[in-house]
């Protein structure tokens, strides 16, 4: 059985255009050159497609039988090509995003609003956790994360690190007695996370705030509460700037503190990075964050 789909679309081709050089001008190629391909078609089938009759060509019985079958191959392959261009043009599906709840909350909704806009028919879902996911288990195609990931088969991204302060209700400060040096913010009670918060310590004590573990008299999984806690004066709180910009009942609780540098990772599957709608929704992110 011939492998060659040219030499079917050659002689197709020539019987819908009724002959040779009007196969070949449709095609493309020269008369010879599809003569040679209809040619070899019949010497590889052992059968004879075409009888001159005069100076046309005329169908044998085994060429017309033959003939139909290829019309309905035709027909597939143009279904196909369609069904194929039609894929590759649609963005649309789900596209499902970890990242911490606070981000969710603060960070996201402009990036939504811009998929939206752009991709009506995609879906996102967003899991609003502490947690990092498994992308690998595919419980989410795009992470967003503050540390690298380490597992293979993983597209990771580094965005534009965001800078963290130190920030407290106003009122908070004033019953602290509007404190002016590390050690004054260090008699504070903080907000911290599930954990010993050990990062967070180290980070601020290089910048001269001795917090200890004793400091973190509130603790919680979810950012979102934590942050909630910071603006109700219940106790200061690391955040980052662009949550705390958008937060506007709270301030930062010592302007002259350097600020924290915060890394922010996009992550995703090396295979899923091929989809167009997550590839699309990870390239927005990308220029969000960058």
């Amino acid at each position: 059985m011939p492998s060659d789909w040219n030499q079917f679309r050659a002689l197709l081709t020539t019987v819908e255009a009724g002959s040779l050089s009007a196969a070949a001008k449709r095609l493309g190629l020269t008369q010879p050159t599809l003569g040679r391909q209809v040619a070899a078609l019949e010497a590889e089938l052992g059968l004879a497609i075409f009888e001159r009759v005069g100076r046309r060509l005329v169908l044998t019985e085994a060429g017309q039988s033959l003939v139909s079958h290829l019309r309905d191959m035709g027909e597939a392959a143009e279904r196909v090509a369609m069904t194929a261009t039609s894929q590759s043009q649609a963005i649309e599906g789900v596209v499902r995003i970890t990242v911490a709840d606070i981000y969710a909350g603060y960070v996201l909704p402009p990036v939504l609003e811009r998929i939206r806009r752009e991709a009506p028919a995609i879906r996102i879902e967003v899991l609003a956790t502490g947690s990092i996911s498994d992308l690998m288990r595919r419980e989410a195609d795009i992470a967003i994360r503050h540390l690298r990931p380490e597992q293979d088969g993983l597209i990771a991204r580094r965005c534009k690190d965001t800078d963290a302060f130190i920030y407290a209700a106003p009122d908070l400060l004033e019953r602290m007695g509007n404190p002016r040096t590390g050690e004054d913010l260090a008699r504070g009670d903080f907000v911290g996370g599930m954990g010993d918060n050990a990062d967070f310590i180290a980070m601020v004590r290089a910048r001269g705030v001795p917090l200890g573990q004793a400091n973190f008299r509130l603790v919680t999984q979810s950012g979102m509460t934590g942050w909630e806690w910071v603006r109700k004066g219940l106790a200061l709180g690391g955040m980052v700037e662009a949550v705390g910009r958008l937060t506007p009942d709270v301030v930062v609780a010592l302007p002259d503190l350097e600020p924290i540098p915060v890394p922010v990772w996009l992550v995703t599957h090396r295979e899923l990075h091929t989809s167009r709608r997550i590839r699309l929704v990870f390239d927005m992110l990308v220029e969000a964050f960058s």
